[in-house]
């Protein structure tokens, strides 16, 4: 379950002055890997149970992933700051930021009771090898709430005067209780999917996905770098919660589309679930009867046909290329260093046209 060649290395030798996506995550990797051998260490000096328990975390928080959310931050901070500017300073408060979504990918793996995440078992199907289900879900939140406690503890590290570190947390707390405000929302959209709307799932997709992914990194790295660039903030929130917007409408359609070989998830997971997404609710808008009612009754493939024969898919890929369109124009005109402007265009295409 664990992979201990991680422990005590790191990932990739951190540059000073990261200058490409490789080397930027291999920095924030590498701050990833000697924060977490330090803590599994001391974990194992109280039981050799707990030591394992938090490779386990560990194992989770370095299994790949995008590493989008610091590479937003990092482009926001790098947005103000001079290329002369060493990242050293910075990065565990970008590393903060990926354990921060560990906590919240493995709750949401629980919640939806999820088999795959990144083409691996989730966490409470590893753990549940070992004593059952019920173990297994209670040990999976127990890591989630370890990488949130984790992220905490590595933001600390940050190194910056007061005054910033207090804005950058400020930041931070909003970022987490956004979150979890959207992520309930879309436990209760579940819940209760008759009373939702088109208009309902975006709130969603603005609270669980566009704040914590683009909206709040932005301006967290703002605040590392700036705090009180007021008229950068506006254009980074613009830009933020659409491109936010278009990177939750594509996993909408991932979601049902999606090549589970490259998203490492099972296709179909929202429509088995009944899940209320945009995609779902705009098809139930644009369905004739006869379809309404096939889609009450149909399988998981045979909805994903009429869903796609309604034009929803059509619908909402022009919902996410009017949100590109939003946020590049919000950045082309933004007081922003040329080379985030460069990067955070090229990373406002990447995020909503991609196959994972």
């Amino acid at each position: 379950m664990a992979n201990h060649t991680l422990e005590g290395k790191r990932v990739e030798a951190i540059p000073r002055q990261p200058v490409s996506h490789r080397a930027l995550i291999g920095a924030v990797e590498g701050t990833l890997a000697d924060f977490l051998a330090v803590q599994i260490a001391a974990l194992d000096t109280v039981d050799p149970a707990l030591g394992g328990f938090a490779r386990t975390a560990r194992d989770l928080v370095m299994a790949g992933g995008k590493r989008i959310r610091p590479t937003f931050a990092y482009w926001g901070w790098r947005g103000v700051v001079g290329t002369a500017e060493p990242v050293e300073a910075v990065l565990p408060a970008l590393g903060a930021l990926e354990l921060m979504h560990t906590f919240a990918l493995v709750h949401d793996d629980v919640m939806d009771r999820s088999a795959t995440r990144r083409g691996r078992p989730t966490a409470h199907r590893l753990f549940a090898t070992q004593h059952g289900d019920q173990f297994g879900d209670s040990a999976a939140i127990l890591v989630g709430d370890l990488c949130l406690v984790w992220a905490d503890q590595l933001l600390a590290r940050t190194v910056a005067p007061p005054a910033v570190l207090v804005e950058v947390r400020t930041h931070y707390d909003r970022m987490r209780i956004e979150a979890i405000a959207g992520q309930y929302l879309d436990v209760l959209g579940e819940a209760d999917p008759a009373s939702w709307s088109v208009e309902r799932a975006l709130l969603v997709a603005r609270h669980k996905t566009a704040s914590y992914t683009v909206q709040w990194p932005l301006a967290y790295g703002l605040a590392l770098a700036c705090p009180g660039r007021t008229d950068l903030d506006e254009a980074y929130q613009i830009y933020g919660l659409a491109v936010g917007e278009a990177f939750q409408l594509r996993d909408d359609l991932l979601g049902v589309y999606g090549d589970p070989a490259v998203t490492g998830k099972p296709a179909g997971d929202d429509l088995r679930t009944g899940k209320p997404t945009t995609l779902l609710l705009m098809a139930r808008q644009m369905a004739t009867e006869a379809q309404l009612d096939e889609l009450a009754a149909a399988g998981v493939a045979r909805q994903a046909e009429i869903i796609a024969a309604t034009g929803a898919p059509a619908r909402v890929e022009e919902m996410i290329r009017e949100r590109v369109r939003e946020g590049v124009a919000a950045i082309t005109d933004a007081p922003v260093r040329a080379d985030a402007r460069t990067a955070l265009i090229e990373l406002a295409a990447a995020a909503s046209h991609r196959p994972a």
